[in-house]
């Protein structure tokens, strides 16, 4: 009997010991194991924290004259591109600079100012941008610089419909000296200081406002108006008495000014606008505006 128990209890003792055994080892796996994945995970987040930085090392931040808006220069005295209605400025240069500003998360502000003054308020950091059918051209490269081109334009001739002017021809005639009006540092007044005045063939009036020059040739005080063909319409609708001569003076594309010393900007803008042009919606604004002839 005494033999039996010491069995049992032998027994016993010899069960518990295997029991124990195991559920240790169990444990210690399951917290070897869990640790494990903890590391693991820790590693994964340091490596994704530390790509993550990277990336934004390697990104470049834009920055804009007010935080967290667009500031658009502009001369709203050229319709279509850019105008008044009512005390709203608006046109295709507004719409297209509003599309870019949703796309970088801006909100668009729109300032007006005599044409001459967009190019240095843009590179003297006041305006982000600059919008007002400007087209790139040597000297203005020198000062700020320029996106893609979203659209081309066209200087055309206004004449009073009994002049003796009848094509582009005409102003560059040998002992031709005629006076012609332009809107003040627009490539109407580049080209024709540069093609016209500086070889002796006439003399170049300058005005302020496009509307300015119109009133003169309607006035008598110039023999025509070069300016880009969509104001030109509007300006002859809106004028009896004077017509646009059928040969063009000049074509040119249009772009935006961005300030030179904001290159994040530029690419930014760019970018943005590169996009809106792909997927049509440049071209629909233009085509909200100008019926094709």
């Amino acid at each position: 009997m005494k033999k039996w128990i010491a069995f049992l209890m032998t027994a016993m003792m010899v069960a518990a010991a295997m029991a124990c055994a195991p559920a240790s080892d169990s444990s210690s796996k399951a917290e070897e194991s869990s640790a494990a994945q903890e590391s693991s995970a820790v590693e994964e987040s340091a490596a994704s924290e530390e790509s993550s930085v990277s990336e934004n090392e390697g990104a470049s931040e834009f920055t804009t004259a007010t935080e967290g808006v667009l500031t658009m220069a502009t001369n709203a005295e050229f319709p279509p591109y850019e105008y008044y209605e009512g005390d709203t400025v608006t046109g295709i240069d507004v719409e297209i600079a509003q599309a870019i500003a949703d796309k970088l998360g801006l909100t668009l502000q729109v300032e007006d100012m005599e044409f001459d003054s967009v190019i240095s308020a843009v590179k003297g950091g006041k305006a982000d941008i600059g919008m007002a059918g400007m087209t790139v051209t040597d000297e203005r490269l020198e000062e700020v610089n320029f996106t893609e081109s979203y659209a081309t334009g066209v200087q055309v001739i206004i004449v009073t419909e009994d002049s003796d002017i009848t094509s582009a021809d005409d102003l560059f005639a040998e002992g031709a000296n005629h006076t012609i009006g332009v809107q003040l540092t627009t490539t109407g007044d580049i080209y024709t200081t540069e093609d016209i005045e500086a070889a002796g063939l006439g003399t170049i009036d300058r005005y302020n406002k496009g509307a300015d020059a119109v009133m003169a040739l309607k006035n008598g005080k110039v023999d025509c108006v070069v300016i880009d063909n969509e104001p030109a319409k509007a300006f002859v609708a809106a004028n009896e008495g004077l017509k646009i001569l059928e040969t063009e003076y000049v074509t040119e594309d249009y772009a935006i000014a961005v300030s030179k010393d904001n290159d994040a900007l530029h690419a930014a803008v760019d970018a943005a606008l590169q996009e809106l042009i792909a997927d049509g919606t440049v071209q629909s604004i233009i085509d909200k505006y100008i019926t094709a002839e």
